[in-house]
């Protein structure tokens, strides 16, 4: 087997692996549609039920949208997963039709074009048109959105793929190039010094700098990722006109976008942020498409357009098309020298790795592609982008939240291998791991980094040492298995513990009242409670805003899963591990990168709750006991 065809025989493994990964997570949604209730979707935060249905308009992209708005909702408003992209469907919830809770889905499907808090804007297809007004009349009680399957990304990934396979030149040599051991090139020069960075911080930038294929910025925990990757967008835009920034999620995308507009470069995101405010929207594509001096010239074309499409058929003569051809035409005119002028005035275009396949790219090439938590994408997904790119700079940590792949046979096959992860595997001497961290007390760090990171982390002076109380023990366990009754309750979707929850508030609230009241309201001493389990995070909110004790505190308190506090840090981290049986099952609690990442939220303070003797029977937790007994 020479070194073509070993990189095509394993892309088309891959291949075979997600259309596994398709035909699972398909088969789980349609049967997950058909046999839950609205009230399950909307507690998962996969529907909207009940919405009023409001105005509907054309956006700045032409698109036809409709507003849709949630009218019950509670504290967690945020806590859905509408977000940017993502397709949805609109259903009719049918009263008194046999089973109450059939979603008829005969009402147009969409995509989420914009939410903030209740509101959303859902982009309509041209098909759609006719549907909207009877959408808009109907009972606001009955109707509801939901998120659909998403066709659209697997699409582009299996189009990525086979474009790989087939590629020539450059994109022909990058794949031969990560797949096999060959060496990647660089540049020859010596070290630049940057003095706000550390000296892996600065090493990482120079590294970059010298790569002509291929680097990789291995960044831990805290240990500046973003901060060492701004920088080394900044230097390679000093000899590049503009690179393609591209991450895994619109979070990811937003929280680098963000970063390198403060850094002073002119970002153009595609795209809608999931944050919404007016400094993330001032550089998204939509906002400055709007805001560009001839879109109102524009807008009055496309609406005549409009009108004239509305005309009656028997007025529609030879008069009437070449009038329409000139509209047209004068649009197309607009609309390119507008994005022409986007474009080239941007340094960086930043869009998720699937939004990089975006028409508005089409023709456009890149000297440089970085993509950022690139332990968290799918391989195929990094290859929607990397065509466009003459050389690629991954960075992220693979000791953290991987890709979600639900279909078994497929993560045992492979598929959860990121493209990270191979390139690193083949070259390791393109990995640079950032070492020092700033963030977590060094008893925190050192489980973590003697686990995950080979014992070579090291916490920087200001941090090392920080804690809340003096001789306070910075991690603690408390064992669920001894309050009585303290088992695990199941349902399809999700893994709860009552008893602990009880027991990891009552837990927190103890801590709290060591600290003192005053003290955590005047320093704003902020506090995540984890769980893994998205009903147990359900009950531990619920318990929060019923508490009285926690009142005046709730806005220092995140509850979240594993996944939603990715990225994040607090002084105090609680994590409630639910899991309670004799048989010693712990289920996903098996994926310690996600433990990995729980644990190295905290700044000064980590309260673990859980059931030491089903826990312990695994050899991680067993030593992260055994380690925390030791710090007593």
């Amino acid at each position: 087997m020479n070194q073509t065809t070993a990189p095509i025989l394993e892309l088309q493994r891959q291949r075979t692996l997600l259309q596994m990964e398709y035909e699972e997570e398909k088969r789980a949604f349609d049967q997950q549609s058909e046999a839950i209730g609205i009230e399950r979707l909307v507690a998962r935060g996969d529907a909207w039920w009940p919405v009023r249905v409001g105005r509907s308009f054309y956006n700045s992209l032409n698109q036809l949208c409709i507003e849709v708005f949630r009218t019950q909702s509670d504290e967690d408003d945020d806590d859905h997963h509408f977000e940017f992209g993502r397709p949805v469907q609109f259903f009719v919830r049918e009263e008194g039709k046999g089973n109450p809770e059939k979603i008829a889905s005969s009402l147009p499907k969409g995509t989420v074009s914009f939410v903030d808090g209740d509101r959303m804007v859902v982009a309509l297809p041209d098909d759609a048109q006719s549907l909207t007004p009877g959408l808009a009349a109907l009972n606001a009680s009955q109707v509801g959105v939901q998120l659909s399957f998403d066709e659209t990304s697997y699409r582009m990934m299996f189009e990525a793929l086979d474009r790989t396979m087939r590629a020539k030149g450059r994109l022909g040599y990058l794949r031969d190039l990560f797949y096999t051991k060959q060496k990647a090139e660089t540049f020859s020069f010596p070290d630049m010094g940057f003095s706000y960075l550390n000296a892996t911080q600065q090493h990482a930038v120079n590294e970059v700098l010298r790569a002509k294929d291929v680097a990789i910025v291995h960044g831990p925990p805290g240990t500046g990722k973003t901060t060492t990757l701004v920088e080394a967008i900044y230097e390679t835009l000093r000899r590049e006109s503009q690179v393609l920034v591209c991450a895994q999620s619109n979070m990811a995308v937003d929280w680098i976008s963000e970063k390198l507009v403060d850094r002073g470069l002119n970002v153009l995101r595609l795209g809608n942020p999931s944050r919404v405010d007016d400094k993330m929207l001032s550089f998204t594509y939509e906002r400055r498409f709007e805001a560009h001096p001839d879109y109102p010239q524009l807008w009055a074309i496309r609406k005549a357009i409009r009108e004239l499409r509305g005309a009656k058929s028997k007025g529609r003569g030879e008069a009437w098309h070449q009038k329409m051809d000139r509209l047209k035409s004068r649009a197309t005119e607009l609309e390119i020298r507008i994005n022409a002028e986007l474009f080239g005035e941007a340094r960086v275009i930043a869009s998720t790795l699937v939004g990089s396949a975006n028409r508005l790219l089409d023709g456009m090439k890149f000297g440089t592609l970085f993509i950022d938590e690139a332990a968290q994408a799918m391989e195929a997904a990094c290859w929607i982008p990397i065509r466009r790119a003459q050389r690629v700079i991954l960075a992220g940590d693979h000791c953290q939240l991987p890709p979600t792949v639900k279909c078994y046979e497929a993560l045992k096959g492979g598929l959860g291998q990121t493209l990270m992860e191979r390139i690193a595997n083949n070259k390791p001497e393109v990995v640079t791991l950032l070492r020092m961290q700033y963030r977590m007390h060094e008893d925190i760090m050192h489980f973590s980094s003697n686990w995950f990171y080979h014992n070579l982390m090291v916490a920087a002076p200001e941090v090392g040492h920080r804690s809340i109380l003096d001789h306070d023990l910075t991690m603690v366990w408390i064992d669920s298995s001894e309050i009585p009754d303290s088992s695990e309750n199941s349902n399809n979707a999700s893994k709860s513990n009552t008893n602990e929850v009880r027991l990891t508030l009552l837990s927190l609230q103890a801590y709290f009242e060591l600290i003192g009241r005053q003290r955590i309201l005047d320093e704003h001493i902020d506090v995540g409670i984890i769980s893994p389990y998205r009903a147990q995070v359900q009950l531990l909110r619920q318990q929060v805003r019923k508490s009285e004790f926690f009142k005046p505190f709730r806005r220092f308190i995140s509850v979240n899963t594993v996944d939603g506090f990715q990225g994040q840090e607090r002084d105090i981290i609680v994590i409630s591990l639910v899991r309670s049986n004799e048989e010693g099952q712990i289920g996903f609690l098996r994926d310690l990168r996600r433990m990995n990442v729980a644990i190295t939220r905290a700044r000064m303070k980590v309260i673990i709750v859980g059931d030491r003797h089903t826990l312990t029977r695994h050899p991680f937790y067993r030593r992260l006991y055994q380690y925390i007994e030791a710090l007593r």
